[in-house]
């Protein structure tokens, strides 16, 4: 952004990096695979104008984000699927592969299959999506979303995060809202448009973040084994983050520069 690039170059650009190193192994094709044994991607973008592109359940691409932003961008439609996103990767020239697991992922999936379990670990295999808002300096304003989803999903599985309105939502002179955790969770509550609304009759970012958390857990009580994060932004420039439980990051970019910290929660 400075050098002159808009908000929604930002959060793609920004969101690919995730894609192409996420340590979590919840982001791109490095990502935990499903019960079996396939990486299947989730992405979506949206800009302040309405517009908004998404993917879901995409194989062999390894920046799905790009590919939701050509979505938006190339086409009349919001959302592709499955071999359908494939095929309009492979129209645009983009690269489709079919990635073999790498040896510590194999492992881990291998070492699931003894039990077929599952429980994902709080803060790791139920958390690590990568979100972002940015706004520049026309005072436009973006986001974006990139994950892999659970490990050990059931093939097909799909949670918020290319889900426009659930996984991420911004409105044009209201704000903007990002969402991670649980999937099934937030899509039931439509998080980040229940944010942004909020926000639209008079909240504060932060306070739109803690009231959408404390209701959500009205309906699915804190006791439950999972976690739910969201952060926002105004057109001020102001930020939330709140979070069901401790454990949740988030970083603030400025032209100072970045910080990273701990989010508050409801624990």
């Amino acid at each position: 952004m400075r050098e002159g690039g808009t908000a929604m170059d930002a959060v793609v650009q920004g969101t690919m990096v995730s894609e192409l190193s996420a340590p979590q192994r919840s982001v791109g094709l490095g990502g935990m695979p499903d019960r079996d044994g396939i990486v299947t991607l989730d992405a979506a973008v949206m800009n302040d104008d309405g517009r908004a592109g998404s993917v879901a359940c995409v194989r062999g691409v390894q920046h799905p984000v790009l590919l939701a932003r050509m979505v938006m961008e190339r086409t009349q439609h919001v959302m592709l699927v499955g071999e359908g996103a494939q095929q309009f990767a492979r129209d645009q020239g983009v690269l489709v592969c079919e990635p073999a697991l790498d040896a510590a992922v194999y492992a881990e999936w291998q070492a699931w299959l003894q039990q077929k379990k599952y429980a994902p670990v709080i803060n790791v295999e139920n958390h690590d999506t990568i979100s972002m808002i940015a706004m520049d300096a026309n005072a436009r304003m973006a986001v974006a979303s990139t994950t892999s989803g659970l490990a050990f999903k059931m093939h097909g599985r799909v949670g918020d995060s290319p889900i426009i309105g659930a996984g991420l939502f911004v409105e044009s002179e209201v704000g903007a809202a990002v969402c991670t955790g649980l999937g099934e969770v937030v899509m039931r509550r439509v998080g980040a448009h229940a944010i942004v609304q909020m926000m639209q009759v008079g909240a504060t970012p932060q306070q739109a973040c803690e009231d959408f958390i404390r209701r959500m857990i009205d309906k699915v009580p804190a006791q439950q084994p999972y976690q739910v994060g969201v952060l926002a932004m105004n057109y001020k420039g102001n930020t939330g983050a709140y979070a069901v439980r401790s454990g949740f990051t988030c970083a603030i970019g400025e032209a100072s520069g970045n910080a990273l910290y701990a989010v508050r929660c409801c624990e």
